[in-house]
């Protein structure tokens, strides 16, 4: 293990060496608009090539890359249609891969899957389609018809070439929630299916090692899950006990005996925690969680092995290892000493685990991927993400943690440029805003306001996710209110802490987060000189008709939850009904195709600020969705927030 960590230590300070000779010079806005060069990789199970999912320079279109391994430089380029784009890759075989049609999330950069499932080998030459809808084109009929949203959720290790497939049927109309779920085995080779559960509800299901359904999660009338199982293999469905979970299960990995399982399980609404179970008897044994914090990655010990460790990262990042002396939780650790500054995340296995792919990120690390091969001790570099960002320019985040006026404990980040001192501050409440956190690591936003001289502060409110599911619920109803409340807290904070100067501080969040960024001007109107919303809700009122969430009754009732029903507090908490209690300059940047927050809720505040006779700035992209996308558009909405937050509270402020 020490010659592993040696090499490993030489193959990093080798990089830092490079990387700080080069000049400091803030990067450009086009910089940090960039997609990065790589969005997944994958290992194939023999360890002789990795898959790469490599976006076009105008990240139009994401092409699947199969390079060999052997030192050679070959590579397999493989495009399944124009101008698509492909995530979750997983190899079926050594010489097999799947991947699913995807369309690019633009807030977050990276493709989510369409629900259709490509597969190929590494030669590229027997492509085939194996789940989706495909129109008929003249007299060529389309080969598949399948009316629904496919999922690979376990390789069959035992038979090459096989897997599983979640398939939910598509709803008849648009306010139907009842939707046929089957599993299918899949040939991956030849394409044929045979059907091996149904089920006629959504529903979620969980397998044991042979690849059998053990667990089944539907939902109820209230949107909570409906937790069933198999005590046996062959057994019949059953309610979970509350001696196995409570209120919610996330089974991770069985054992080779098929009872033997490793589970994520919230009991009520605490965070979830990390249990070994015996499924045959019901039992289980708490192995890892915290009571502040959920579990957001797990650990596991190679290809087919049970879970080694957990990672929390709402809070400052942390490990908790099962077994800090078994040979996984060396190399984790020995890997974390040998790449400084940085987390280490297990991704992929060869089957026989002498190879590892492993992602490093960090918050002055976009992320990059390597392979560290245990029987040679060797370190090989895949890909960096974003290779043109250089540590020596970006800047630290520091984790820290507030109590908020009603003895709540709340974390956040705090992103400057090195140097400390008292600076110019914005205020960058994330979206969702329930699930969604921020966590420390890279974030374009924050680090191009800090390479421009700024303070950055994120945080944590009530209602964000990574804390479980009552903190999360804490910020229902509250969204004008207590969470706004957490936001001015935060900033008290910073200001104590002398790392914001008190008279210069603006507000800019995206989606909820652009809604956080009005109603903090109106809420604490002595705080804050501008205020920028981008892609905002500012109007709930809009919200509950327009937008996709309302078309289905679950997305209905979940609005009635978050928001409430009351029209007079709708009204209060709506930035759009109550412009003349801003009273700073405003920003507003919108996407003239979003169907989450579109045109509509844009079209409230600025006709309202318009009819009051105030004028604001205003940029909308046309083609752009819920977040802008393109390169060209992202580094023309910096370059304008520069220039805005400039003149406010910047180098031009007055």
């Amino acid at each position: 293990m020490e010659n592993q960590m040696k090499v490993a230590v030489c193959v990093v300070l080798a990089t830092v060496l490079w990387s700080g000779s080069a000049a400091a010079q803030a990067p450009t806005a086009a910089d940090f608009s960039r997609h990065a060069d790589v969005n997944e990789v994958s290992l194939s199970p023999d360890g002789k090539y990795v898959a790469m999912a490599v976006p076009s320079a105008d990240g139009m279109e994401t092409q699947l890359q199969i390079i060999s391994l052997d030192g050679s430089g070959r590579s397999q380029t493989l495009r399944f249609a124009r101008q698509q784009h492909v995530t979750r890759i997983i190899w079926s075989a050594d010489d097999q891969v799947v991947v699913a049609r995807a369309r690019m999330e633009p807030l977050r950069a990276q493709p989510y899957s369409l629900g259709e499932l490509m597969t190929s080998d590494v030669t590229g030459k027997n492509q085939d389609t194996l789940f989706a809808y495909e129109p008929d084109a003249g007299v060529r009929r389309g080969k598949r018809k399948d009316m629904g949203f496919a999922t690979v959720v376990k390789v069959l290790d035992q038979e090459p070439g096989k897997i599983l497939v979640d398939f939910t049927a598509w709803p008849r109309d648009r306010g139907d929630e009842k939707q046929t779920t089957s599993i299918y085995k899949v040939d991956t080779r030849t394409g044929n299916r045979q059907e091996v559960e149904q089920v006629k509800d959504t529903a979620s299901f969980m397998f044991d090692h042979s690849g059998r359904a053990r667990v089944k999660v539907t939902t109820d009338e209230n949107d909570d899950p409906v937790l069933e199982y198999r005590p046996g293999k062959d057994a019949e469905w059953k309610p979970v006990p509350k001696s196995l979970a409570g209120y919610s299960m996330d089974l991770l990995y069985v054992e080779p005996d098929d009872n033997t399982g490793y589970a994520a399980i919230t009991d009520k609404g605490e965070p979830n925690q990390l249990y070994k179970l015996d499924l045959g008897n019901g039992t289980r044994v708490r192995i890892a969680g915290r009571d502040d914090q959920s579990i957001s990655r797990i650990l596991y010990a190679g290809h087919d092995g049970a879970p080694f460790g957990v990672i929390y990262d709402e809070g400052k990042p942390s490990v908790q290892y099962l077994d800090p002396s078994s040979d996984w939780a060396k190399l984790h650790a020995g890997l974390l000493k040998a790449f400084p500054g940085q987390m280490v995340s297990f991704v992929d296995w060869t089957k026989d685990d002498s190879k590892v792919l492993f992602r490093t990120w960090g918050d002055r690390f976009p992320g990059a991927y390597y392979v560290f091969d245990r029987s040679t001790n060797k370190v090989q570099l895949i890909n960096e993400l974003m290779p043109w960002l250089k540590a020596s320019n970006l800047s630290p985040s520091m984790p820290f943690s507030f109590q908020s006026r009603d003895g709540l404990t709340l974390h956040g980040l705090y992103t400057a440029p090195a140097g400390g001192g008292r600076r110019p501050l914005v205020v960058l409440p994330h979206g969702g805003p329930h699930g969604p956190y921020d966590s420390w690591g890279y974030d374009s936003d924050a680090q191009f306001l800090a390479s421009r001289g700024y303070g950055v502060l994120q945080v944590n409110y009530r209602g964000s996710g990574g804390r479980g599911k009552d903190f999360m619920e804490r910020g229902y109803g509250e969204w004008g209110g207590k969470m706004q409340d957490d936001l001015a807290d935060a900033v008290k904070w910073a200001i104590d802490a002398k790392v914001a100067d008190p008279d210069r501080m603006c507000t800019f969040g995206a989606s909820y987060g652009g809604y956080a960024a009005l109603m903090q001007t109106i809420r604490y109107p002595e705080l804050y000189k501008c205020a920028i919303g981008y892609v905002g809700v500012y109007d709930l009122e809009v919200m509950k008709k327009e937008g996709d969430i309302k078309d289905r009754a679950s997305g209905r009732r979940y609005l009635d939850r978050v928001l409430g029903t009351d029209p007079a507090v709708l009204k209060a908490w709506s930035p759009a009904q109550n412009v003349a209690k801003i009273k700073v300059p405003v920003l507003l940047a919108q996407g003239a195709i979003d169907q989450r927050v579109p045109m509509d809720q844009f079209n409230a505040l600025n006709d309202a600020f318009r009819e009051a006779g105030v004028s604001v700035e205003t940029m909308v992209a046309q083609g752009e969705g819920h977040g802008f996308y393109k390169p060209e558009n992202r580094a023309e909405l910096y370059r304008r927030i520069e220039a805005f937050l400039g003149k406010y509270i910047g180098p031009g402020a007055k």
